[in-house]
């Protein structure tokens, strides 16, 4: 049985904190009684009630912190339909629903009835259970008046019942937020914050903690005299910006918008306009300072004064970059893309383009996992042989896929893999980014693989991405293998496939069976192997066709 109601005083960030230590806080608008931001009153259901203006929930708070844009094309659109959900994010949101419901079954609790959609009704049911001072509370509805004339609405996933003053009585609740990431991050627990500020309004009483309740960290204390401030710098723009009806600039940002269903209505948008976001390295805080220097176009960016970037970039660089390096390697990159041409990087490198291995035999090494299962279900080889080859005959490749149709399988995937890279002893083994190392080294700590028989293998892995990133500068949205690859002609056979696609497909082979979802597995997992051979032959030959040094 989890517990909300730690016997000792919690030590995450400090020694825990009372109501009053937020009270008259100016910043925050909060007075004592009722303890809430820049609210005039308590919600009461016996109120004439009804949304005025505009209904800020939940939701579209936290879509506002993910991005500005996104909460308000959820709220206002623009004439366009967004995209339905991917695959893998109808994945995240069922797989996050069926933890939410298993911990909640933890948790005999009262939810309140009304009709679904009625957020009203639903309130005013919340309150009725307040009132009575249930025990627990699940998917109770939490409204109360804001600034500007908007209505705050948030669902904690529990308000629990503690002892302490609120309008209702002797006691009081607090709010818990069950979350399917493993850790609780910072937007967690400013909207953990949120749920607080939100039942302050109902209740006339800060609650005295606010908890989430993640995969891995378990139960967690939110500090609140930390993240209500955090929170209220949010909220603020927040409203403003929802209430003005102001639609927010694009930005591309590669993670988060890859699982945004406006994503092709902002990206149509930001190529038609050239935004800078579209380059690699920058970023929304380099992109604010690019602004203030009066450089938001591509060309005005490819044509900037290296030292005058440079000295306008040292506040974004947090003594973590030089800014003569970052503004030289931000030039280059709207050179390269304005001229759609790859350009070699000056300085010197810890490694050397000409000794890029040409072997007789090379091995191009993927991976597919299941992170929530910790498993790598799939090590794909392609082994590419130069060996008796008659003059311009192509190299012979072969694909080696080690594939584990069931998760006990790994162990015996993981032998198979090594017997094939021991097949060719001083082949080098080629792979994108540092995934294949780090689950090289886990795979032999799991299944006790003695070091002879693995440890010299790492001296013979050959990180492409690395070499790339390291050494030239291409006309690239970003430094994907996709992304690079795809500038080099070369297309995967099925254009919608991708890493996490796998994963959906390989929980969909777990359930039903069906081999085509393997598949279709084992030709994506076979083309990123292919892609990184593309991407070093080009990279060979690049470096063949630099000037001599």
């Amino acid at each position: 049985m989890r517990r909300f109601f730690p016997t000792e005083e919690p030590t995450e960030g400090g020694q825990g904190w009372t109501p009053t230590d937020l009270a008259d806080r100016p910043c925050l608008g909060i007075p004592n009684r009722p303890p809430h931001c820049s609210f005039t009153r308590v919600f009461s259901p016996t109120d004439s009630w009804y949304v005025k203006d505009m209904l800020l929930t939940d939701n579209l708070f936290f879509d506002y912190q993910r991005c500005a844009r996104l909460s308000f094309l959820n709220l206002y659109g623009n004439g366009t339909h967004p995209e339905p959900p991917s695959d893998f994010a109808t994945k995240l949101k069922r797989d996050s629903e069926v933890y939410r419901h298993n911990v909640l079954a933890e948790y005999p609790a009262q939810r309140p009835n009304y009709p679904y959609g009625d957020w009203v009704k639903g309130a005013e049911a919340t309150v009725a259970l307040m009132q009575q001072g249930i025990d627990r509370i699940d998917h109770g509805i939490l409204m109360t008046p804001g600034p500007q004339g908007v209505t705050l609405m948030s669902r904690p996933d529990l308000l629990i019942r503690k002892p302490g003053a609120s309008v209702y009585g002797n006691w009081s609740y607090i709010p818990v937020d069950i979350r399917f990431s493993k850790r609780p991050k910072a937007q967690h627990q400013i909207m953990a914050a949120f749920h607080a500020l939100v039942l302050a309004g109902v209740q006339g009483a800060w609650p005295q903690d606010a908890w989430l309740v993640c995969r891995e960290k378990g139960e967690y204390w939110v500090n609140l005299e930390r993240y209500v401030p955090q929170m209220q710098k949010v909220l603020d723009p927040c409203i403003k910006m929802l209430t003005s009806r102001q639609e927010p600039e694009v930005f591309m940002a590669r993670h988060p918008c890859s699982m945004c269903h406006w994503q092709s209505d902002c990206y149509a948008i930001a190529q038609e306009t050239q935004h800078l976001s579209l380059l690699p390295g920058v970023t929304p805080i380099r992109y604010q300072q690019l602004k203030q220097l009066n450089l938001t176009q591509l060309e005005s960016l490819a044509h900037a004064d290296l030292l005058t970037l440079a000295e306008g970039l040292v506040e974004v660089c947090n003594n973590q970059y030089e800014p003569e390096t970052l503004a030289r390697d931000l030039i280059l990159q709207a050179k390269a893309t304005l001229n759609n041409q790859a350009i070699a990087l000056p300085q010197a490198l810890p490694f050397s383009l000409k000794s890029l291995p040409v072997s007789p035999v090379e091995l191009y090494f993927d991976i597919e996992a299941q992170p929530e299962l910790d498993l790598d279900f799939l090590l794909g080889v392609l082994v590419v042989d130069r060996r008796n080859l008659a003059p311009g005959e192509a190299p012979i490749q072969k694909f080696h896929a080690f594939l584990a149709e069931s998760p006990d399988e790994e162990c015996q995937i993981w032998e198979q893999f090594l017997e094939l890279i021991w097949t060719y002893p001083i082949a080098p083994i080629f792979h994108f980014c540092d995934y294949e190392i780090q689950t090289l080294k886990k795979l032999a700590r799991r299944y006790h693989t003695p070091p002879h028989r693995w440890k010299v293998i790492l001296n013979r892995f050959v990180d492409i991405h690395k070499l790339v990133t390291k050494s030239v500068v291409m006309p690239v949205e970003n430094y994907a293998l996709k992304s690079i690859a795809r500038s080099l002609g070369f297309e995967w056979q099925n254009a919608l496939a991708s890493g996490a696609q796998c994963v959906v497909w390989y929980d969909r082979w777990l359930e039903t069976g069906d081999r085509h979802y393997l598949d279709l597995i084992l030709t994506y997992n076979e083309d990123d192997c292919i892609a990184t051979f593309v991407v070093k032959d080009w990279l060979v030959n690049f470096s063949r066709n630099l000037p001599s040094t």
